[in-house]
C-alpha cells in the first residue's frame, strides 16, 4: 500500500525517504550562499510512518558552507532525534516540524575560515563600534593563527581615528566556552607598547562580548557547545541544536 501512495505522486520515482532527504537538503542549502556538498539522509521504519509525518531521526552532512553575511564554515554535521513533520509541505518546498526537537552537532572551522571571518563586513562593522580614548578604532588585514598548543594568535592591523599610520596588536589566546553558549578569548598575552596593549584588552573584551551564540543562530534555532578542539589548523565546536522551526530563508543577513 505505502508503495502505491508513493508511486502515484509527482515524484514516483523516488520513496519517501528519498523525497523527504532531498527537499531537507534543498532547503538547508537555500540557507547559504553557497555550499559544497549538501547530504541529509532521513530515517524511517517502518516506511509507511512518513506519511503520518513521523520520522526517527535524519543525518545531515555538509561542507564548505558559505553564509550571506560572508561567514565560512568547513563542515557541518547534524544528528536529529526522532521528530515529527508536516509532511504535505514538502512538495511546496518546506520542512515544517509540528513540534520543536533537537540535534546533536559538530562544526569544524579552519585556520582560513576564521581569518575570512574577521575580515568580512559583517565582523569588521561590529569591531567599528569599539572606541579608544574617544577615537574611532579602524581594523583591517586581521589574521587568526591556530597553534600547536590549541592557543590562537590574533594579530590585526589598527588605525586610531584619523592616524594614516596603522598600530599592528598582535595577541595570543586560549578558547573556551561560559554557559554552553559564549565563545570566548581567555589567559590572553599581549605584545607591543603600553597603547597596544590596551588596546588589545579593549578589543578582546568587546570581541567577549559579541561572541554570544545567540547573535549567530539561524531563526528559529538555538546553539548550545559542550567542547571545543584545536587541532591540524582546526577548530571543531561540539554540540546541540535545538531547533523549534526550521529556519527560513531571509536573503542576506
Amino acid at each position: 500500500m505505502t508503495a502505491g501512495v508513493f508511486g502515484s505522486l509527482p515524484f514516483s520515482n523516488q520513496s519517501g525517504d528519498q523525497l523527504i532527504s532531498k527537499a531537507v537538503s534543498t532547503a538547508i542549502a537555500a540557507l547559504f550562499k553557497k555550499t559544497g556538498k549538501i547530504e541529509a539522509t532521513v530515517r524511517a521504519e517502518p516506511i509507511g510512518k512518513l506519511l503520518q509525518g513521523s520520522i526517527d531521526g535524519f543525518d545531515f552532512i555538509g561542507n564548505s558552507m558559505l553564509m550571506y553575511n560572508g561567514l565560512r564554515i568547513e563542515a557541518m554535521e547534524l544528528y536529529v532525534q526522532a521528530v515529527s513533520i508536516d509532511f504535505s509541505a514538502i512538495f511546496t518546498g518546506q520542512i515544517k516540524l509540528r513540534q520543536p526537537t533537537q540535534a546533536s552537532m559538530r562544526v569544524v572551522l579552519t585556520e582560513s575560515d576564521l581569518t575570512t571571518s574577521f575580515n568580512t563586513p559583517f565582523i569588521v562593522e561590529k569591531l567599528q563600534k569599539l572606541e579608544y580614548l574617544g577615537q574611532s578604532l579602524n581594523f583591517q588585514n586581521t589574521q587568526m593563527i591556530l597553534n600547536e598548543d590549541r592557543s590562537i594568535n590574533l594579530k590585526t592591523e589598527l588605525k586610531l581615528g584619523d592616524n594614516p599610520e596603522p598600530l599592528l596588536l598582535n595577541m595570543t589566546t586560549f578558547i573556551e566556552v561560559e554557559d554552553r553558549r559564549k565563545i570566548q578569548f581567555v589567559n590572553v598575552t599581549y605584545e607591543g607598547s603600553e597603547q597596544e596593549q590596551a588596546m588589545g584588552r579593549q578589543l578582546i573584551a568587546h570581541v567577549n562580548d559579541l561572541m554570544d551564540l545567540d547573535k549567530f543562530a539561524l531563526d528559529g534555532t538555538g546553539l548550545k557547545v559542550d567542547r571545543i578542539r584545536i587541532k591540524d589548523k582546526e577548530i571543531v565546536f561540539y554540540g546541540v541544536a535545538k531547533i523549534d522551526h526550521f529556519p527560513q530563508k531571509k536573503g542576506k543577513n
